[in-house]
């Protein structure tokens, strides 16, 4: 049974707990496997408790959420230049986010959702406008880099269970699948073996080189858009 701090009693009823409780607590379960009912019985409360704090499980995500994303800090080398910058801003992102099991699916949901990831859009674009982007098509470039980045991440998360856990099994099922198609094994043959963080690697460069060469500094929104089919956005 998960440790839980219990709430002190005065005259036979239980003291009231305090937003910084549910936060605790939150953040001792972690987003992955955060559920109302899970802080409640942490905290030795009812669910309707928490329902005075936050407003449901969106709320309590949100609450935790944010808290987790307080701490992410995006070290800039001032001398990269843009592609260097918006891989890198991808790579800590995606680390920090398989630290925090969950926290790449919360951000994946909606973004920002609150003010640590409104901090950190606004960050990006200020970074962008050092290097001469307009912060319309710097918001462009950082959110399209950014949702990329993240939803690699979510979906390395989602596999690992199936490469390092208990679904073990299901990839092994899957090898065999491959290695009996004359087709696969051909295609395969020639590839190297590469691990989760080149994969990334080299599909946010191929990503954000596509980006760069249609919005290179200066260039306007609309040509931008416009440059990739965005003919009709208006």
């Amino acid at each position: 049974m998960a440790d839980r701090q219990a709430q002190p009693r005065r005259g036979g009823r239980r003291a009231q707990i305090s937003l910084d409780d549910i936060l605790r607590e939150g953040r001792r379960l972690g987003l992955a496997a955060l559920t109302v009912n899970g802080v409640a019985d942490a905290l030795g409360v009812t669910p309707t408790a928490l329902y005075r704090h936050v407003d449901g499980k969106l709320g309590l995500e949100r609450l935790v959420g944010e808290s987790v994303l307080a701490e992410l800090v995006i070290e800039e080398d001032p001398d990269a230049g843009t592609a260097q910058y918006l891989l890198s801003l991808a790579q800590q992102v995606r680390l920090f986010a398989l630290d925090r099991p969950g926290l790449a699916a919360y951000m994946q949901s909606l973004f920002p959702r609150d003010r640590s990831g409104l901090r950190l859009q606004r960050e990006a674009i200020e970074s962008l406008g050092r290097r001469g982007y307009s912060p319309e098509v710097a918001v462009m470039l950082s959110g399209t880099v950014a949702a990329l980045g993240i939803s690699i991440t979510a979906a390395e998360e989602r596999h690992r269970p199936y490469s390092e856990g208990p679904f073990r099994r299901e990839l092994d099922h899957v090898y065999a699948l491959m290695a009996g198609d004359e087709v696969m094994v051909a295609a395969q043959s020639a590839l190297p073996v590469i691990d989760e963080a080149t994969y990334f690697k080299l599909v946010m460069t191929a990503y954000i080189r596509g980006l760069l060469a249609v919005a290179p500094p200066g260039r306007p929104a609309a040509d931008v858009l416009a440059d990739l089919g965005g003919e009709h956005v208006t």
